[in-house]
């Protein structure tokens, strides 16, 4: 079975028969992954009907036993146990923190967020956890970002929580970061003050970079 690098990512990072509560499955192909390949208990969850109906028939179509399918908004109704992972991709930062900060959860989330990952950083460290890996990568020219936390604490600078206390060093995520922040640089009037700002971000990240050199 094929799946998108992103969620490839994410599988990578979940042991052997461990229980996941897939956040926002979608079309649960994470789920049916893990069922087949490590042997994992799913809990596939999504607030939009047609989608769930759609993981209901691939897990069907795949003959997987081990998936159980909930219809309901982010954790709500969901027995999270401390050893259960739970992943939450696919979504915009302020969901997530919502989602997270009115359920307890689980020793372990991994996210990957839409945007505002610094933001996200800061409110998901204020829970109790703290940041033990983090990725970027490239799907279909797309970058993904999959950030692992899990219980504990950690201090980070305000510097760790913009880049990630682990992308701070990542010279393809930096690199990417860099282009992207450009390209609306140079859109930017010269008389905008947002320009400025724009100069600001970029001037750090050619610090960070130089350091990595």
């Amino acid at each position: 079975m094929k799946i998108s690098k992103r969620l490839q990512a994410i599988a990578d990072i979940i042991s052997d028969k461990s229980t996941v509560i897939d956040v926002g499955c979608d079309h649960a192909l994470l789920d049916i992954y893990l069922a087949t390949y490590k042997d994992c208990q799913c809990i596939a969850t999504d607030i939009n009907e047609n989608a769930l109906e759609q993981a209901k028939y691939n897990i069907k179509r795949f003959g997987i036993k081990n998936i159980q399918t909930v219809l309901t908004d982010g954790l709500n109704g969901i027995d999270v146990k401390p050893n259960d992972i739970v992943v939450i991709s696919g979504m915009g930062a302020t969901t997530i923190e919502h989602i997270l900060a009115n359920k307890p959860v689980s020793n372990k989330v991994i996210i990957s967020a839409h945007n505002d990952w610094d933001h996200l950083r800061k409110t998901v460290t204020s829970l109790g956890y703290k940041i033990s890996s983090e990725q970027f990568i490239i799907d279909k020219g797309k970058g993904y970002i999959i950030i692992e936390f899990v219980k504990g604490k950690s201090t980070y600078s305000d510097q760790e929580l913009l880049y990630g206390p682990y992308l701070i060093n990542n010279q393809n995520y930096l690199n990417s970061l860099y282009q992207g922040i450009k390209e609306i640089y140079d859109e930017i009037p010269d008389d905008n003050i947002e320009k400025a700002n724009k100069k600001k971000r970029l001037d750090e990240i050619q610090s960070l970079l130089s350091k990595l050199n």
